[in-house]
Parts: structure tokens; sequence; C-alpha cells
């Protein structure tokens, strides 16, 4: 992650929930000295927000003191304590609730990744996220998803050219969208269209598309239709893939199968923080 940006971020979310101050824990603590917490895993799954743990608290008390006790990436069991972290009672309290709520978000997009992975079985295949992410948290759960053991497809319109539906109703024909980026992009930048017809497949191999998408297809047509790319070309499928059906994708051939579950139905990892006494 660009720690830059992700404390720029992590700023922006304290200054949402504290506001001018937390009126609880000022009245109550104020400059009452350090204290301890730690973050304990709930239930099993895959750790994912060390930075966030580490950045979080040291914007909110630069002299806090944090001991990461969970591998980012890795499994963790119920009962297990993730990390502690010392520092100023007051400002402790202060971030808990944003750098919990981001670490429980990242490590269930994580775990579900992982769970995505070990349920297709290839060696071949990637697994890939989209932009179906939660605004201003993209960059997080991108990260997560990697955490995982999945694959960034792009991370927004800026990227890459990929040319979907839409773009091809408008410009009119595939050819004629592929044609325009063509002639105004770098030769750097690599072309993404989406399918869903053997005759669009046809067009877009005619084109010279570096990746085709086939969407929204099962995998029996699949199969048919990556027969028409030539070797060389990436393929990947999307849309309407499910964590059921996912398993019947692993003999298709596709490079990559793009998951929007992963980022935008998921089920945040149970995580607790409690005062270390």
């Amino acid at each position: 992650m660009n720690k830059l940006k992700l404390r720029l971020q992590l700023e922006q979310f304290f200054l949402e929930d504290i506001g001018d101050r937390d009126v609880t824990s000022d009245l109550i603590f104020g400059k009452a000295g350090k204290g301890q917490i730690v973050f304990i895993a709930k239930a099993p799954g895959i750790f994912c927000g060390e930075e966030v743990i580490k950045t979080g608290f040291r914007v909110m008390d630069p002299d806090a003191e944090i001991k990461i006790l969970a591998s980012e990436g890795r499994p963790v069991e119920t009962g297990e304590k993730l990390a502690y972290v010392t520092g100023e009672i007051s400002e402790l309290l202060k971030g808990e609730r944003v750098i919990l709520n981001l670490v429980q978000r990242m490590s269930g997009i994580a775990t579900q990744t992982r769970e995505a992975v070990e349920v297709l079985g290839s060696p071949r295949t990637r697994i890939c996220d989209t932009r179906k992410t939660s605004p201003g948290l993209r960059m997080m759960e991108k990260y997560a998803v990697r955490c995982g053991g999945g694959y960034n497809h792009r991370y927004g319109l800026y990227d890459a050219v990929m040319i979907k539906d839409n773009h091809i109703s408008f410009a009119g024909s595939i050819t004629k969208a592929v044609e325009a980026v063509r002639e105004k992009a770098g030769h750097m930048v690599k072309i993404e269209v989406e399918t869903e017809t053997q005759d669009q497949v046809l067009e877009a191999v005619g084109c010279g598309a570096d990746c085709i998408m086939f969407d929204n297809r099962s995998p029996e047509e699949i199969r048919e239709l990556i027969k028409l790319v030539p070797e060389g070309t990436a393929t990947e499928a999307s849309g309407g893939i499910t964590l059921d059906t996912l398993a019947s994708y692993r003999d298709t051939g596709v490079d990559y199968i793009s998951l929007g579950f992963l980022t935008h139905t998921l089920k945040a990892l149970d995580i607790s923080v409690k005062v270390n006494i």
C-alpha cells in the first residue's frame, strides 16, 4: 500500500469520527497516562491490516508502541492475539474503532479471497478482484485481495483500457473502439475487450486485442470460445460467478477469473479490541 496515501485517508477517517473531540474519552481521561490494548481474533481467518494498525495509532499518538504478533496474509485462529498497542489512553480510545473497522473488513476480504483460491484449486488460473469496491477504500480492499492470495485487476479507469459493452454500443463496434484506442494510446497500453458472443470474440481477435473477457458465459461456452483465441492472447472469465459455481470454471483454460463478490459482498472477520491489564 502507498503509506502516504494510507496516512492521509486515515486522518480523514479519524476526522469524520472524532470531529472536534472525543467527548467521552477526553472528559474521563484527559492526559491520564499510558495504557495497552490487544487485538484478539474471535473467529478463524486470514489476518490483514498490519500497516493500518501501525500507521493509524501513530497518527493518533506518534509515540505509540506497536507489536504485531500475527503475520500478514497468514491464518489466525479463534482466541489468537494479533497485536498489542501501548500509548496515551485517550488516543488509543479515539483511534480503535476506525482502525478495527478497517482491519476487520480487510481480513474478511483476505479470508474470502483465500477461500476462493482454494475452491478453484488451479495452479494456472488467477483469481482477480474488480472495481466493485467501497468508495474510499479501494487501495485497502485490493491490498487485502493480494493478502488472500488473489491478484488485482485494474485499479480504476485510469490505468488500463477495458472496452465494455456500453463502449462498444456508443462506438458502433469493437473494431471502431479498438482502432480509436490504438490511434491515441501509447505502445505500452494493453487493450482488453469484453465479449458475449462468438462473433464478438472473433472480432476482438481480429482487432488484435491483448486480452479477451468472456462475460457471463458458462464454463461449457468458455471451453468452446477459448478455442478461437490465439496463443499469447490473455483470457478472462467474469460475470455471475459465485463461490458455489467457481470450481466448474477450473478446467476452462482461462488465465484469469474476476470476482466482484470478493469486495462487494463479504463478512468482516470478527476481531475485538480489549484493554490489556
